[in-house]
């Protein structure tokens, strides 16, 4: 079964990714990959007493969703969304650690409610006013293709524009040792069943057992492989690059996701 949509805005933020017109250039090899430790944008969007809570999977699930749905021109208002990382915020996990392991074990109420898996979709509903359905998933190192596969299920059902975002962060050691994440990065397409004026691509996305695409550059390759999210970077290959192609995500051991891209000329 294959599953049809359209691609709008993208939203990108990681290491030495700034942003999509940046990640574009060297995706698609006008400009060299440079890494670099990813700068989170402050959430202006959120009211202020929100804004000083936020951790960093907030600011980067924040960061890209925003420049996805300001590049589609979209209303994220009445957008339904799809939010999927590997795992929450791992440097509150971290403090909430530390936390018990002292004597007295208080954890701040605080750092609990940010620590919880779907914390970047309830502070997007926070940001944006919206009162749309979200669904929060994990699918540990299968968290990208995951979330497409739901995204895609949803605009061919409900013939209706959704978010998705994909997005992890980094775990301050000693965890790190056991999660070698190595910062944070996000991705983010605002998906629609028929063709809009913002449209990229047409896209068409099936379940194969082909071997996974590679990225040619080894920093990105690296990247890749590091980062869940980063799964998806063969597929912002080729829509950066303007060109038709199918490429093989990483997915389960069983199978991948075949995405066949169309750009819109």
């Amino acid at each position: 079964m294959k599953l049809f949509g359209y691609v709008g805005g993208i939203g990108v933020l990681g290491p030495g990714l700034n942003d999509w017109p940046q990640a574009a250039a060297v995706l698609s090899g006008h400009q060299p990959y440079v890494a670099a430790p990813t700068i989170l944008p402050v959430p202006a969007m959120l009211p202020p007493a929100e804004r000083r809570r936020t951790g960093r999977v907030v600011k980067v699930a924040l960061a890209v969703a925003l420049e996805a749905t300001s590049n589609a021109g979209a209303n994220p208002e009445r957008m339904p969304s799809v939010f999927s990382s590997s795992g929450s915020d791992g440097h509150i996990c971290h403090e909430i650690c530390q936390a018990l392991a002292l004597a007295t074990r208080e954890v701040s109420p605080t750092r609990f409610s940010n620590s919880v898996h779907n914390v970047a979709a309830g502070y997007w509903s926070i940001a944006t006013g919206s009162m749309t359905e979200s669904n929060v998933l994990c699918a540990f190192d299968a968290s990208f293709v995951a979330g497409l596969l739901d995204a895609m299920t949803q605009i061919a059902v409900d013939r209706q524009t959704v978010l998705l975002v994909a997005y992890d962060t980094e775990y301050p050691p000693p965890l790190h040792a056991k999660r070698p994440i190595p910062d944070a990065l996000g991705i983010a397409m605002v998906l629609t069943p028929e063709r809009t004026a913002s449209s990229v691509a047409g896209i068409a996305v099936t379940l194969t057992d082909e071997s996974a695409d590679t990225m040619a550059d080894p920093e990105l390759e690296a990247l890749r492989l590091a980062v869940p999210a980063a799964r998806s970077l063969p597929l912002m290959r080729l829509l950066a690059g303007g060109v038709a192609g199918t490429v093989v995500l990483d997915y389960l051991d069983v199978s991948r996701a075949a995405v066949q891209v169309q750009p819109c000329v």
